[in-house]
């Protein structure tokens, strides 16, 4: 019989087949793997399975990458993992694989830190792996190394990348694709909402033909595939039977889920990620989702209604957001949407005039009677503002103990349903990446998620919260003053 071609399906299997796993079992491809792979030898360009943790993921990189550099002549396959310590785990699941079923050359001197065998040669102080017939090589490297600017693949593997700071590398490499006619896999868990990888992810679901099968979603968008496996977003996260297909691995179960979930130490939040395989706020996050959604309102604040104006000031790299707060009574408290302004992040610094035409633009329509803002900031135009709108201004410098004031009326009225916002994505972008941080003394202000105003352009817009904290400040300058009335009209 002849022997099948490679780069097929039943050639891989039959290949993984001759291989043993850590447990002396031989390796059977799992359903959902053999769809995905089944994908990557039709040739497609872009492929991504995005499934829980605890579903095979790195057997499956090692296997590929190792079948890969058997079959193709001066291949190379950089597989990227998120950090130094994940790259070590596939490296050392890879050379396994070769150890465990390759004959070991007993001449080969092992103080040359090699293992050699009559197919594959392992070096493990690079992290490389190379075949001696092909003279193709398998190169594994962390993404935070930033070392994979200068290559040239025939296969390229990025794993974990919603782990990795974003998406630069992964669009790097798809940049090198054709000059090989090379293919790009992702293997990921789900990432935090509003990241740079959970945008990709979802513009793959959504903008791609879809097929849905109970918790799997195949989505193909061009030359680009998905594979997704995950609860529903309606899904009830605590049914079990109901994450268990979401976990396609055929040894997590319903009883093995439960026993995870008991684990100490397991959050909501790692529960949604990593066995759901929805994306999910950070445990840091200050206002989470559930609580945030709840207090939308489809409702607007009047034309012509006088209203408070919340506004943070920034020039060069931060942005200017202004928040309108119509305080209708004491339980119905609506923030406007927020007006953002980008600056140019070039060095140079926000005009100063664009400012001033957005207070006008809503001055115009909803007159504004008291702006609550640090002057430190923009003393220029906290004068022109009382100038020509008439409006009393507020400093609020940013400190610690009125952050903390800010911090802890409007996570207040927040949880007890007072304070309703319109469901604009500027306010909601903002006030969904602000993180909660602790001061020495057990208070809480909103604070920026940890990322480098020099990242780039997806990693500085999960950063802002200039829009939250101008909404902050103007709700918790109302709150004293509405307190005030009151204790004086009470005598």
């Amino acid at each position: 019989m002849a022997e099948a071609k490679p780069f097929t399906l039943a050639h891989f299997r039959r290949w993984a087949a001759d291989l043993t796993l850590d447990n002396g079992e031989p390796w059977v491809l799992e359903p959902f793997q053999e769809a995905f792979v089944a994908d990557i030898f039709d040739g497609f360009n872009v492929c991504w399975l995005v499934v829980p943790e605890g579903n095979g993921k790195t057997t499956l990189i090692a296997g590929l990458a190792l079948y890969h550099i058997e079959f193709t002549p001066t291949g190379y396959v950089p597989v990227a993992a998120s950090s130094r310590d994940q790259a070590e785990w596939i490296y050392r699941q890879a050379a396994g694989f070769v150890q465990r079923n390759e004959i070991e050359d007993p001449t080969r001197s092992t103080a040359a830190q090699t293992t050699t065998s009559h197919r594959f040669r392992c070096l493990e102080g690079y992290r490389r792996i190379r075949h001696d017939a092909t003279h193709a090589r398998i190169q594994i490297f962390a993404a935070d190394d930033r070392g994979g600017d200068g290559i040239i693949p025939t296969l390229a593997i990025l794993d974990e990348l919603h782990r990795h700071r974003d998406l630069a590398l992964y669009r790097t490499w798809m940049g090198k694709l054709k000059k090989r006619d090379a293919q790009l896999v992702v293997i990921s868990t789900a990432g935090e909402v509003g990241s740079e990888f959970e945008t990709e992810r979802e513009r793959l679901r959504q903008e791609g033909e879809r097929g849905v099968k109970g918790c799997w979603t195949r989505s193909v968008k061009g030359a680009a595939v998905l594979h997704d496996w995950a609860i529903p977003e309606e899904g009830d996260s605590e049914d079990l039977e109901l994450v268990a297909q979401a976990n396609p691995f055929a040894e997590v179960t319903a009883e093995s889920l439960a026993e995870k979930r008991e684990l100490p130490g397991m959050t909501q939040s790692h529960w949604e990620r990593f066995t759901c395989n929805r994306a999910a706020r950070s445990e840091a996050a200050a206002i989470q989702e559930k609580e945030w959604f709840s207090a939308q309102v489809d409702e607007q604040i009047p034309v012509g209604q006088a209203v408070w104006l919340g506004l943070d000031v920034a020039w060069k790299w931060d942005t200017t957001a202004a928040v309108p707060l119509w305080w209708r009574d004491s339980e119905f408290r609506l923030l406007g949407p927020a007006q953002v302004l980008t600056p140019p992040r070039d060095g140079t610094s926000l005009d100063p005039y664009l400012v001033e035409a957005l207070i006008g633009v809503i001055h115009e329509r909803n007159p504004l009677h008291t702006v609550v803002m640090d002057t430190s900031r923009a003393e220029q135009l906290a004068a022109w503002i009382a100038e020509e709108t008439g409006a009393e201004v507020i400093d609020r410098a940013q400190t610690n103990a009125l952050a903390v004031e800010d911090y802890d009326r409007f996570m207040e009225a927040l949880r007890q349903g007072w304070l309703k916002h319109t469901g604009d994505q500027a306010l909601t972008r903002h006030a969904l990446n602000g993180s909660a941080r602790v001061l020495p003394q057990g208070d809480a202000r909103f604070d920026r998620p940890h990322a480098s105003r020099l990242g780039s352009r997806g990693q500085q817009d999960q950063r802002v919260i200039d829009a939250l904290v101008a909404a902050a400040m103007v709700h918790s300058v109302a709150a004293t003053t509405t307190e005030q009335e009151l204790m004086v009209a009470w005598g």
